[in-house]
C-alpha cells in the first residue's frame, strides 16, 4: 500500500504524493501550502519567496502531476530555468527521487559538464529538464532538443537571473516554447526586469507570497563589526571557530582565493568557491562543506546560489554589501528552515554609513558597528558570544 503525506491534502495526486513520501517528504512547507493548490489548477503562477523556503517542491511537485510521461527522444514537458549550475544539480536531485515514482525521468543541463552525456540522455527521452540558460540555447540551437511539446515552464530564482544579466537569454528561450503551456515564476522579488518578465510571458498569474518584499528570516540575528582590513580573516576565522558552519561571501574572485589562503594558514578548513573553478572542484567543495570535512567557504554571489543547506550557521559578508537586497539574498543562506543564524557584516571605517543604509532597509534599529580588535581574548569572546545561540 502506497504511504501518504500531508501534501495530498493540498490536491496532490496519489502517484506523485507516494514519491513524495519516499523521498521523504511528509510536510509541506508555508510557500508550498500556497503555491501548490494554485499550480495544480494550471494557471500561471508567481511566487515570492526567499532561498531556503522550499521553492523547488512548490514549482517540483506540480510539474510532475501537470507532464505527461514517456516523452519522446529530445522533446521534454517540463522546462525549469535556473541561473547556476549548482541550482540546477540540487534542483534535480530533489525532483529525481520523486519522479521515480511517476515515471518522470529529470535531467540536468548545465555547462561545466559533458555535454555529450547531456545529449544522449535527452536522445532516451527524459520528462523533466532544469536548465542553466547558456547551456540549453546551445543544445536548441544545435537541434539537440525542441522545446514545442513544453507544458510547463518554471523560472526559478528570476531576480538572481536578472542580476547577472541573463533576462535576454531567458526571453530567448521562453520565444522557443511554442504550445500551449503554463508558466512558473519564483523570485524574492517581483519588480524589475522580472516584472518586466512577467507582463510579457505570463498570463494573468496568480502571486504568492510568504514574505514581504524586503522581509528577514525571523530567526536571523545580524550583527556588524567594525574591523581593521589587517584584522578581518582572524575574525572571520573566530567567527567559524564560535558559531560553526559559516559562508563568507566576496565580491571578486581574486578575493575569494586570497581570503581562502590567509585562513588556511591560520589553521581553518577552508574552502574557496567561484567562476572559475572547475566544475567538479566545486562540487568537491560543496559535498566537503555539506559533510562537515570543511567548516567555510569562502564563495562569490553567483557560486553561492548553489548552496543549499539548512545547517550553515553563519553568513559573513567580509565587506558590506551595497544594498539590501544583495544583502538578503546572501544573508539567506542562514538561519533556514526554521533554525537560527548569523548575518555578519564586516566594516572597515570608511564603510560604516553603508552598515546604516543597510540597517534602515532591514527596519533595523541604525547602530554603530560593534568594534573589534584582534586580539586572543577578544577573539575568544566574540566565538563565546556566538557559541550558545547556534548550538
Amino acid at each position: 500500500m502506497s504511504q501518504s503525506t500531508e501534501f495530498a491534502a493540498l490536491g496532490v495526486p496519489a502517484h506523485v504524493d507516494s514519491g513524495l513520501a519516499a523521498a521523504g517528504f511528509t510536510s509541506p512547507f508555508a510557500i508550498q501550502t500556497e503555491a501548490i493548490p494554485v499550480a495544480l489548477t494550471g494557471v500561471d503562477l508567481c511566487g515570492r519567496a526567499r532561498t531556503g523556503s522550499g521553492k523547488t517542491l512548490a514549482f517540483g511537485v506540480p510539474m510532475l502531476a501537470r507532464t505527461d510521461a514517456a516523452s519522446r527522444p529530445r522533446a521534454p514537458r517540463g522546462l525549469v530555468l535556473v541561473p547556476t549550475r549548482e541550482l540546477a544539480l540540487q534542483v534535480a536531485e530533489v525532483l529525481e527521487p520523486i519522479g521515480k515514482h511517476c515515471a518522470r525521468r529529470v535531467l540536468a543541463v548545465y555547462g561545466g559538464a559533458s555535454r555529450d552525456d547531456q545529449i544522449a540522455s535527452l536522445a532516451a527521452g527524459v520528462e523533466i529538464v532544469v536548465a542553466t540558460p547558456l547551456r540549453l540555447i546551445d543544445l536548441l540551437k544545435a537541434g539537440e532538443l525542441a522545446l514545442s511539446e513544453v507544458q510547463v515552464v518554471v523560472i526559478d530564482e528570476a531576480d538572481r537571473m536578472a542580476d547577472e544579466g541573463f533576462m535576454p537569454q531567458v526571453e530567448w528561450v521562453l520565444r522557443h516554447v511554442t504550445g500551449p503551456h503554463q508558466t512558473m515564476l519564483f523570485s524574492a522579488t517581483l519588480d524589475g526586469q522580472v516584472g518586466n518578465l512577467v507582463r510579457r510571458y505570463m498570463n494573468d498569474p496568480r502571486e504568492v507570497s510568504i514574505d514581504a518584499p524586503t522581509a528577514t528570516v525571523g530567526t536571523m540575528r545580524h550583527l556588524f563589526l567594525a574591523v581593521h582590513r589587517m584584522d578581518k580573516d582572524r575574525v572571520v576565522a573566530a567567527v567559524a571557530a564560535g558559531a560553526g558552519k559559516t559562508v563568507v561571501f566576496c565580491d571578486t574572485k581574486r578575493l575569494c582565493d586570497k581570503v581562502e589562503e590567509s585562513l588556511q594558514k591560520l589553521g581553518v578548513k577552508a574552502s574557496a568557491l567561484h567562476g572559475d573553478m572547475s566544475q567538479a572542484a566545486r562540487e568537491r567543495s560543496l559535498s566537503k562543506f555539506a559533510d562537515g570535512t570543511l567548516n567555510l567557504l569562502v564563495a562569490t554571489d553567483v557560486a553561492a546560489r548553489g548552496i543549499d543547506i539548512d545547517d550553515v550557521a553563519a553568513v559573513i559578508h567580509y565587506e558590506p554589501p551595497i544594498d539590501v537586497k544583495t544583502y538578503l539574498h546572501r544573508s539567506g543562506r542562514t538561519a533556514r528552515a526554521g533554525r537560527d543564524g548569523w548575518a555578519i557584516s564586516l566594516a572597515e571605517y570608511n564603510q560604516h554609513t553603508t552598515c546604516r543604509i543597510i540597517q534602515r532597509g532591514l527596519r533595523l534599529e541604525p547602530q554603530p558597528p560593534i568594534e573589534v580588535f584582534s586580539n586572543d581574548k577578544r577573539l575568544a569572546d566574540l566565538a563565546s558570544f556566538l557559541t550558545p545561540t547556534i548550538a
